[in-house]
């Protein structure tokens, strides 16, 4: 009976979605599904940026409604195919006015220059750039074009870097909050804004170190690309702000003009009936193709490591689950045609169990003598370090935020603030006193808080030891450049941390070279994506086979989109029983 009233829960949840839900997800199915036009005998990309850039392509279908729909390693990728298509003329390229990552815009600098060693076109326009954040990265992006556009008016604001933190410290002195926290070592500065009212010594030094280093790298590889010294480009930047014109004067762009002017002059220049091709459209259109011979599989790691299965994020964020990574690392080992992984890490850090989890398959594939090569995203930093340290060769770019080699953990105790307002909190237990370490209504005792301490110090002498035994270092010299300071890449190479600057073809080269592969490799993306029945299911609770049964239910009754759909479905299940019906991409 109780099985009746879930089934029939389930069948009602499945009919308000199929009203609402299920004919936008068969559409989008049916969209995939259809046969991509072929590309024209002249094509200029446009590749429009202002949308923002996750750092790989989510494998949560979800997560496409409410995030970016762009990922820096499928343009990268795509770039590279376009590179040696005879038919792609020119690209352009509609920067961001707020700026973007660092790390992302060194990737994708870098995909340009090879782009225009080919002999192709780029154009960058901006509508202006705004003061603030990352802004910069944003201006030496559009540097590495070959013609650099600004609309004419648009404010120039690129002049620098800054950030900002918010210290709650004296807050909770005067509402009555306590905020305790185990820290190692003085770098670890996550926790800092609940336990000061200003930045640390420690604190503030690391800070500046790092935004030093990305301010010093921005403006090098940007003078390189406009032809400038540094010293004539950190002028030129720093003396502003300007408007477009000003810019101009100064050789920082080099013209004046809207997007659609530009447009005119790259459709000009690419020749006689000349089509511009949205680039997301393109990668449809040339990812298609049979592909044969050995295998590197890419494995995604984006977001906070955390423990688990799920493969979709009940939060609407992208999160790396350990269950999904590990076991993506051991699906690698276990296909024969895989010679080597690329582990592709953009992830702030995590859980240390979660962290240790995926480490331990990265120990598992080399024993398989599979080798392993990291390729660091837009951070690689505490947890997303642990899980990268024991591989054969760490690949980062200039400015990747690395490192953070540290542990911290606490809580924040509010009975006396809830006491102001009539609220008491009390606390009953049995067993050992460190039963009730996490109560939220007291601090920690003297014994609870050693106890913690201990914990803390056990988890930091783990990761110092991991660290070691991947980077060939002593565990008194990690500690000497740990302590929870985070590194850019250019820094943690200096330091030992990181053996090659560069991007995912960077890695994916490496790994080639590791494990003796000649010519073409062919790249097997992992985790797979999740079907949208199954993060409905994963989302909503609601069973993948009674939505499934709702559109067989329309396939019944004649419903095209629904008949659509299944064949996408069917498609879906031939590929995870190993058909090679749309193969995956292929890195010349």
């Amino acid at each position: 009976m109780k099985q009746f009233f879930i089934t029939l829960g389930a069948v009602f949840a499945g009919l308000s979605l199929f009203f609402v839900g299920l004919p936008i997800l068969l559409l989008i199915l049916v969209a995939a599904a259809s046969a991509p036009a072929p590309v024209p005998a002249s094509t200029v990309l446009a590749l429009d940026l202002r949308g923002g850039l996750t750092d790989q392509q989510a494998t949560d279908p979800l997560l496409s409604f409410t995030g970016p729909s762009l990922s820096v390693t499928s343009t990268v990728l795509t770039l590279r195919r376009a590179e040696g298509d005879d038919k792609v003329k020119a690209l352009m390229v509609y920067l961001p006015e707020f700026g973007m990552d660092p790390a992302a815009a060194d990737e994708l600098a870098q995909a340009f220059r090879r782009f225009k060693a080919k002999g192709k076109t780029i154009y960058a326009h901006s509508q202006g750039f705004y003061a603030g954040g990352m802004v910069t990265s944003a201006y030496a992006l559009g540097a590495a074009s070959s013609e650099f556009w600004m609309q004419a008016g648009a404010p120039f604001e690129a002049v620098g870097l800054s950030t900002e933190d918010i210290f709650f410290k004296r807050a909770f002195d005067r509402y009555g909050l306590t905020a305790e926290f185990e820290q190692r070592k003085e770098h670890k500065n996550a926790v800092n804004p609940y336990l000061f009212a200003d930045y640390t010594p420690a604190h503030r030094e690391a800070q500046l170190s790092w935004m030093t280093s990305v301010h010093d790298q921005t403006l090098a590889w940007a003078a390189k690309d406009r032809k400038q010294t540094p010293d004539q480009l950190r002028a030129a930047i720093e003396g502003g702000p300007y408007d477009a014109a000003g810019a101009k004067e100064k050789g920082l762009i080099d013209k004046l003009g809207v997007a659609y002017e530009m447009g005119e002059a790259a459709l000009k220049a690419a020749g006689r009936g000349a089509e511009i091709i949205d680039f997301q459209d393109y990668e449809g259109r040339s990812g298609l193709g049979l592909a044969t011979g050995p295998t590197i599989a890419v494995i995604n790691v984006e977001g906070a490591i955390v423990n688990g299965g799920a493969a979709v994020s009940p939060f609407g964020e992208a999160s790396a689950y350990s269950e999904v990574i590990s076991q993506a690392i051991y699906d690698a080992v276990e296909e024969d045609e895989v010679k080597a992984i690329v582990l592709r890490v953009s992830s702030p850090g995590g859980s240390d169990t979660a962290s240790e989890q995926i480490a331990a398959a990265v120990r598992a594939a080399k024993k398989a003598k599979k080798p392993v090569v990291v390729s660091m995203g837009t951070y690689a930093a505490s947890g997303g370090y642990w899980i990268s340290a024991e591989a054969d060769h760490i690949v980062a770019q200039p400015n990747t935020i690395t490192g953070s080699i540290g542990v911290y953990g606490g809580k924040i105790s509010g009975g006396a603030a809830a006491a102001r307002f009539g609220v008491d909190v009390r606390e009953l237990g049995v067993g050992g006193e460190f039963a009730s370490v996490g109560s939220l209504g007291k601090g920690f005792s003297p014994a609870q808080r050693a106890a913690y301490a201990a914990q803390i110090d056990r988890v930091y002498a783990t990761f110092v030891s991991r660290v070691a035994a991947g980077r060939k270092m002593t565990p008194q010299k990690v500690d000497a450049i740990a302590g929870g300071r985070v590194w850019t890449g250019v820094q943690a190479r200096e330091i030992g941390l990181v053996d090659q600057l560069g991007g995912l073809t960077d890695a994916v080269d490496k790994a080639k070279a590791l494990a003796g592969i000649k010519g073409t490799a062919r790249l097997w993306i992992l985790p797979e994506p999740v079907s949208a029945f199954e993060a409905l299911e994963q989302a909503l609770g609601v069973s993948a086979a009674g939505a499934r049964t709702l559109a067989a239910a329309g396939f019944v009754m004649g419903d095209p989109t629904a008949e659509a759909a299944l064949d996408r479905l069917v498609e879906a299940r031939m590929r995870a029983r190993g058909a090679n019906v749309l193969s995956p991409r292929v890195l010349h």
